[in-house]
């Protein structure tokens, strides 16, 4: 039997899923209606987590931060059976991470860090991506249980906090592909240039556009044979600076882009390939 603690958009549909398969799930939320609402599914809220752990062989977290996290198990404490494994869904920093995983291991009770690159929706269809990071063994154990749940499982690390680093890396690379969809919107409105156009654009680009070839080109690149200087792609950052001003909306983001530029400028690699502005974290 599993318990979920934490039901709200995440929460609720894994619990969702979990139901339509046949398994049986206790739930507990801090609003105690979002609980009650899955009643209706087949699970059984109830109003204290220590309660809701009681019988259950896995307790899954989904919930808001590390504070959260460490509250809400304190409470459920009393309720935990000998065998339980706890794996957190939650996304939380390294540092309190890896201070949870001893603590739990010094209290005799296995814990699995397992952060999801997941909608509700996904939740609910198993699809995304869930990470996990701890002994491996402990991951072994539980990986049958959690295979369902997601369209990829992915274990990356027995260090605790390895699975919250590769989390937060991840959301970050995610808000910096958004605001640069934003920042490209922004230009285009300023200039003229039709949405439909952008997202042919973005088309084309690819793969080169992606991440992981930007990603190589930094790891890989002499930054002494460039392809696109510093110099020329600070010019063009002006022009895109200036132009979408000049069309009434202007740049978020590339104005802190341009800062760094003109930093490397001033140290000397004005000659160099753009890339060299990740030179000092390769």
């Amino acid at each position: 039997m599993r318990t979920w603690l934490g039901t709200g958009l995440l929460g609720s549909n894994f619990v969702r899923a979990l139901r339509r398969r046949g398994e049986a799930v206790q739930v507990w939320n801090r609003s105690p209606d979002k609980a009650r609402a899955l009643e209706g599914d087949g699970a059984r809220a109830l109003p204290d987590p220590a309660d809701a752990v009681r019988g259950a062989t896995r307790v899954h977290l989904t919930l808001s931060d590390d504070a959260a996290v460490d509250d809400v198990l304190e409470r459920a404490r009393p309720g935990l059976a000998p065998e339980v494994t706890i794996i957190d869904h939650t996304t939380t920093s390294p540092a309190g991470t890896a201070a949870r995983a001893q603590r739990w291991h010094q209290r005799g009770v296995a814990f699995l860090h397992a952060p999801v690159f997941m909608a509700p929706a996904h939740a609910l269809a198993g699809t995304g991506l869930m990470l996990a990071a701890g002994p491996r063994a402990r991951f072994d154990a539980v990986a049958a249980a959690l295979m369902p749940m997601t369209g990829k499982l992915v274990h990356v690390g027995e260090a605790p906090e390895r699975a919250a680093i590769h989390k937060l890396i991840g959301n970050l690379s995610l808000m910096f592909i958004t605001t640069g969809v934003a920042e490209a919107l922004r230009l285009g409105r300023a200039t003229g240039l039709p949405s439909s156009e952008l997202a042919t654009l973005f088309e084309l680009l690819s793969p080169g556009f992606s991440p992981a070839a930007r990603l190589g080109r930094i790891l890989d690149a002499d930054f002494s044979q460039p392809s696109w200087e510093l110099t020329m792609a600070r010019k063009d950052a002006r022009i895109m600076l200036d132009s979408a001003a000049a069309g009434g909306h202007p740049l978020a983001v590339l104005p802190a882009v341009a800062a760094e530029m003109d930093r490397w400028i001033a140290a000397g690699h004005g000659h160099d390939d753009w890339t060299v502005i990740a030179k000092d974290v390769r």
